[in-house]
């Protein structure tokens, strides 16, 4: 006989699983419920933002290993000169 939804098992091994597995996931699934999504157009606008930030941070980057390798050059330049 099977046991009807919603009442428990008496196989432990079934419990455990539905306990450690199957739980976390209906949790979840009521979490995701709750969830207060963005507009469009703040969707939009942070993408913007996450654009921006990340070409100024990729210019800055890359500003400084170009003086730092031509600050190294040059180091190199003058001790190779004084040998």
């Amino acid at each position: 006989m099977t046991p009807q939804k919603g009442t428990e098992s008496s196989n432990a091994l079934v419990r455990a699983f539905q306990g450690a597995i199957i739980k976390p996931f209906q949790e979840s699934r009521g979490e995701i419920k709750h969830v207060v999504w963005p507009s469009r157009p703040e969707v939009i606008r942070l993408t913007i933002v996450v654009v921006v930030l990340s070409a100024t941070l990729s210019l800055v980057l890359f500003t400084s290993d170009s003086i730092y390798t031509w600050l190294l050059l040059q180091l190199q330049d003058i001790v190779q000169r004084a040998m």
